[in-house]
């Protein structure tokens, strides 16, 4: 998380059984280079021992309201000058209604009300205690008062209980914090994105598909929400993860998509074609295994919409970015695809050194030139090529079309 690193976090602790997960979170914001305050309520004191984020933030854990070893015995005041934001995981039901009620009756609650810096309050809770209406106008006063509230999640609970309450995991709240440390280049755009293989069916069983694992489309899914968009994600088969901020339509074939994409495209600003969509589907697949026998087996196969194509056909289309993966003459073939589809910006990378990787390097081609992006991991190339969607369309005066 290179781009966080060197921010200075204050990290309130309040008590819940989701005091455990705070833990790893602590470990994961040092890892990711981010410097740690812990700041515990006395009741967390009863769910992990303060030892626990000291060994784990390297600095002493602050509890103590009346703590005469802080310089002007002012360490509510003190603990957020400097720091980058507040973030209280997990935040009890009893936390968000001291918080809406801006009471400061302990060294958390008076840090937050002293503070200097943004809020952010991932409730942890019992699913009842969360339905209940006085947690919900809790909730939406601390919205009114421009504090980031991140889930709950829905899951089973410590008291045996499933629902609606959970913490949401460190990892994802990583996530979260890196995305809103980030510049909010496309705030307010809505942004749709095309990720993964597609499947197109020979039988019950069988299919045509290729080797796009989707890591490249959900890295820009990723990029486009931390700049700020509202992100709708069409992915065909994969094995990952959606970012939790997305809105997710799970397809299979590439005429599956297409209908998602065109039921799509009318809301949409900018379009992101990442989808490594089969260019055949076959013409009368088998509703049954085919049986294998010592037989050749002859597939008749038609061509599949082009998805780009149809979208920057429309009367008004969105700003529209393709892809392209190449095996040989990069340039020349990818230049001649956008001039073909008359794209405003395509990024295109040789195939053999992309699928299924980690990391991936970039050309982009626009109407200036080509913009190399050089190798790195997927998700960092994925926030460089967000901010080049992002000049180029704000550039264009947010008109649609290339």
């Amino acid at each position: 998380m290179t781009d966080t690193a060197k921010k200075r976090l204050v990290l309130g602790v309040t008590g819940g059984v989701a005091a455990y997960k705070a833990a790893e979170l602590t470990r994961l914001l040092v890892k990711n280079g981010i410097d740690v305050q812990v700041i515990m309520t006395e009741a967390a004191r009863h769910f992990v021992a303060p030892a626990t984020f000291q060994a784990l933030s390297g600095k002493p854990v602050l509890s103590d309201l009346w703590d005469g070893q802080t310089a002007g015995g002012m360490a509510h005041i003190d603990v957020t000058r400097g720091a980058d934001a507040v973030l209280i995981a997990p935040a009890s039901a009893d936390f968000i209604a001291k918080l809406a009620h801006g009471a400061a009756d302990d060294l958390l609650s008076a840090a937050c009300l002293a503070r200097a810096c943004p809020l952010l309050v991932a409730p942890a809770m019992n699913r009842e205690m969360w339905d209940n209406p006085a947690t919900h106008r809790n909730i939406t006063q601390l919205r009114r008062d421009d504090i980031t509230i991140l889930g709950p999640a829905s899951g089973s609970q410590a008291c045996g209980e499933t629902g609606m309450g959970r913490m949401v995991e460190p990892e994802t709240l990583i996530e979260d914090l890196e995305s809103f440390w980030h510049p909010k280049l496309l705030k307010g755009q809505r942004v749709l994105i095309t990720a993964g293989p597609t499947f197109e069916a020979i039988d019950a069983v069988r299919a045509i598909t290729n080797m796009s694992s989707g890591k490249m489309g959900y890295a820009v899914a990723r990029a486009a929400i931390e700049a700020g968009a509202e992100v709708t994600l069409i992915s065909g088969p994969t094995c990952l993860t959606p970012p939790t901020a997305a809105k997710t339509i799970a397809v299979t074939s590439a005429q599956q998509m297409l209908e998602a994409v065109n039921k799509e495209i009318g809301e949409t600003d900018i379009f992101i074609s990442v989808a490594a969509v089969a260019d055949y589907y076959v013409l009368n697949p088998s509703g049954q295994k085919i049986k294998k026998d010592a037989h050749i087996l002859t597939l008749e196969l038609a061509p599949n919409p082009d998805i780009v194509a149809n979208v920057m056909n429309l009367p008004n289309p969105p700003f529209c970015v393709g892809f392209a993966a190449e095996s040989e003459n990069l340039y020349e073939f990818a230049e001649m695809k956008r001039r073909r589809k008359n794209l405003p910006l395509l990024a295109a990378n040789m195939v053999q050194d992309a699928i299924g990787q980690e990391d991936n390097e970039l050309i982009l081609f626009d109407d200036e030139g080509t913009h190399p992006l050089p190798r790195a991991p997927k998700i960092v190339l994925a926030r460089q090529l967000i901010a080049h969607v992002a000049k180029l369309y704000h550039h264009s005066g947010n008109k649609n079309g290339a």
